[in-house]
């Protein structure tokens, strides 16, 4: 899998062409700078830039076509729905670049930037009858299993950035697991188990275990060639009368990391966005106040930064007018309400709950926050807009303001993903981890994971704490 790795950001793949079966592509004979793969029949120049964001994923395809009748419907359906492809190309601008680069940086084919228009239609929000939730459809289960955070105040599920590594590093361990990318994305919709088991049954019944000849649910059916219509649509969308909208080649958001509470409306106002903006930006946070003490992550577009900063010197208000209160044995609503100075309609409508319910015995509530409880308001740095295509590192710290006073607040310089931040966090240890995985997820070396943890070989227990230095993001 490593020497396939290593090809892929090299060696490029278009769509046109007849389908094959090897997913290791070669180069074409007598050119340096022109490369083909052996199942397609056009070739892209290396020597100019990626044109925007679409071009880029179009030079990373590497998955062989699957040119079958099934998906050759559903490329018809899409085609013939092309207002609906063009919504889901809105929605997924904003996170397209921040995908892209790190599918790229881990070296994955393209195709996988596209499994969310599959999977979600590329909404954050999108929640499933099997409530699957986010852009890559995590159930509560399999989400927890990749360390994504569900609880009353956030699911990470629908965190763009966070659900994107745990769906790479499941999409990696699949196809480590099955060597085949049909067979790891039938895994992602299906469950590992359940194609295993398909695999074994034909196995023992002489018959070929490829991912046509399993016998699979109609969903799992359908998956791939519903990837390889959005594939070729993309890949060409003017012979499907396909408007894409315009997607940058560049970071279309930074991240800023807060130490403080702060109210989402706070926050949007300080960015000078729409709320139900910001919202879809950080659809994660489940009520109005942002815990500083969970060290979240809010995503900022790169281009309201100076904005931000600008307000954020300024500002003489407090960051947050809501405080977590931890409710008395016995307590009613109606006293709580009282005791806050905030009507019980409204105490209800912020902590969802139902009128039946009377009491509140020892549950956390979001009540407004005193004169002399403001929150506080550490100051906050932005990461600078300098930087390169492909190196913004866009971890913005949020610092005390006796250190660091807002109105001093500097851009920080842009850092390469690979270099490691000074702090070091933990990971619990889950099934199917690997030193491997492990350094790829947190832009370090299996080198460097042993030495911090002092191990001499390469296993791990799951349930222990592993020590990994902490990584920024671009997106």
């Amino acid at each position: 899998m490593s020497f396939i790795r290593l090809l892929i950001p090299l060696l490029l793949v278009a769509l046109a062409g007849c389908a094959g079966t090897s997913h290791k592509p070669q180069q074409a004979e007598g050119s340096s700078s022109r490369y083909i793969a052996k199942d397609t029949s056009r070739t892209v120049d290396l020597t100019s830039p990626p044109r925007d964001a679409w071009d880029r994923i179009r030079r990373g395809f590497a998955i062989p076509n699957l040119n079958t009748e099934l998906s050759q419907q559903w490329t018809d359906y899409y085609a013939s729905h092309p207002e609906s492809v063009q919504r889901m190309a809105e929605r997924a601008g904003k996170y397209l670049y921040f995908i892209v680069d790190e599918v790229n940086r881990r070296g994955l084919p393209t195709e996988l930037a596209l499994l969310p228009f599959v999977e979600s239609a590329y909404n954050p929000t999108a929640l499933s009858r099997s409530q699957a939730s986010g852009l890559w459809q995590f159930i509560p289960t399999t989400g927890t299993h990749f360390n994504l955070k569900q609880d009353w105040w956030r699911d990470e599920r629908r965190d763009p950035v966070a659900s994107t590594y745990a769906a790479l590093d499941y999409l990696e361990k699949l196809f480590e697991m099955q060597g085949d990318w049909y067979l790891a994305l039938a895994s992602y919709n299906w469950g590992e188990g359940s194609v295993q088991r398909a695999m074994a049954k034909n196995e023992a019944n002489g018959l070929s275990t490829d991912y046509l000849s399993l016998n699979m649910p109609d969903e799992t059916r359908n998956y791939v060639p519903k990837l390889q219509a959005i594939k070729n649509i993309i890949a060409d969308p003017k012979r499907y009368a396909v408007a894409l909208p315009k997607v940058d080649n560049t970071p279309y958001f930074v991240t800023i990391q807060k130490n403080s509470d702060i109210d989402i409306e706070v926050a949007a106002k300080l960015a000078e966005m729409p709320l139900d903006e910001f919202k879809a930006l950080n659809p994660s946070f489940n009520r109005p106040l942002i815990r500083g003490e969970h060290q979240p992550t809010l995503l900022l577009p790169a281009n309201r930064v100076e904005t931000f900063n600008a307000n954020l010197r300024n500002f003489k208000g407090d960051l947050s007018t809501w405080t977590a209160y931890s409710s008395r044995r016995g307590e009613s609503y109606a006293a709580i309400a009282k005791r806050f100075n905030v009507a019980e309609a409204r105490l209800r409508e912020i902590n969802d709950v139902p009128s039946r319910q009377k009491v509140a015995s020892g549950q956390t509530l979001l009540v407004p926050a005193g004169a002399a409880d403001a929150g506080g308001g550490g100051a906050v740095q932005l990461a600078s807009l300098g930087a390169p295509v492909g190196s913004l590192d866009g971890v913005v710290k949020d610092t005390p303001a006796s250190r660091t006073p807002a109105s001093r607040a500097k851009p920080t310089p842009p850092a390469r993903p690979n270099n490691a931040r000074p702090n070091v966090r933990s990971h619990k240890v889950s099934n199917g981890d690997t030193l491997f995985g492990l350094a790829k997820r947190y832009g370090t070396t299996v080198d460097a994971l042993r030495a911090l943890n002092n191990l001499k070989g390469n296993n791990l227990k799951v349930g222990s704490q592993l020590r990994v230095p902490g990584t920024g993001t671009r997106g």
